[in-house]
């Protein structure tokens, strides 16, 4: 029997909400004059307690429970999750924010490989051609990525594409799985790992304060429970696919913010990337109509 058309349409919003928030981090660290360690542990402390008010208007009291025993799923999905958020801040301070962006659009990719390797998940031939045509928008944005200069921003963000590409993968694997509960404990190993190496930690003041707080809540929160929600109820390459439309909103928001105009090659790139998406939800439609 296939998915009811409701679960699917729920889960495709979800990503797009995910994508929508995630793509704000390069306008609130352009904002923050800290340290990458600063930030994470302020922003995952934010963060982490906004998704355990999420948990608890949820999923009532007793889900707290699940923040100290989350179970076997629960702890690898936040691991994973925690290892891709703390790789995600340092990338964006090393390197151009467009080379981030392009390794996001891989994404699809490695999603989906892990997902045949360990579900035995089979990659639908649209979304794979959709993948490639996202990919190649990124390619245009970028204009190539100078490795030799941004080593370090471009190893982070390969291991933070492979840390969320698993974590989508494990969340699919692990419906019965409190992932609210996953994405708040993420948030608060996050502090834990980054607080010995928080330099302006108690330089923070009360407009930067602020501006943790939204990036907490807005970026991190919503962002990562929307995510986590939407991947249960989509295929992991498709899930990934949708998460890429973040990269050309990346763009759209610093140019809103900093009034920093893309060139015509990014602007090129981001329609290639939003077709893409947009063309594989809509096939995806108009077959199961057809079914």
């Amino acid at each position: 029997m296939g998915q009811p058309r409701s679960e699917r349409g729920l889960g495709i919003a979800l990503i797009i909400a995910a994508a929508t928030a995630w793509s704000t981090a390069p306008f609130f660290t352009r904002l923050l004059p800290f340290d990458p360690w600063t930030i994470l542990f302020w922003r995952g402390l934010f963060g982490g307690g906004l998704i355990t008010v999420f948990l608890v208007l949820m999923e009532g009291r007793g889900a707290l429970r699940q923040l100290v025993a989350p179970g076997r799923g629960g702890l690898l999905v936040a691991s994973l999750s925690t290892l891709g958020m703390v790789s995600f801040i340092p990338a964006l301070q090393m390197t151009k924010v467009m080379n981030v962006a392009v390794l996001i659009a891989t994404q699809p990719f490695v999603a989906a490989a892990l997902a045949w390797l360990w579900l035995g998940e089979a990659v639908r031939w649209r979304t794979l051609i959709a993948s490639l045509v996202a990919f190649a928008g990124m390619v245009v944005t970028v204009g190539g990525i100078r490795a030799g200069a941004d080593i370090g921003g471009v190893a982070l963000s390969c291991l933070m594409v492979l840390a969320i590409s698993a974590m989508t993968v494990v969340v699919r694997r692990h419906r019965e799985t409190s992932m609210v509960a996953a994405a708040a404990l993420s948030n608060f190993i996050g502090s834990l790992v980054s607080l010995p190496l928080a330099h302006d930690i108690t330089h923070v003041g009360g407009h930067n304060l602020a501006i943790l707080a939204m990036f907490g809540c807005l970026q991190v929160a919503l962002g990562l429970t929307f995510y986590m929600l939407g991947s249960r109820l989509l295929p992991s390459g498709q899930a990934s696919l949708i998460a890429t439309l973040e990269t050309p909103l990346m763009a759209f928001w610093i140019w809103v913010a900093f009034r920093e105009v893309p060139a015509v090659h990014a602007l090129i790139g981001g329609a290639l990337v939003i077709g893409a998406v947009v063309a594989d939800i809509t096939g995806d439609a108009r077959k199961r109509e057809r079914s």
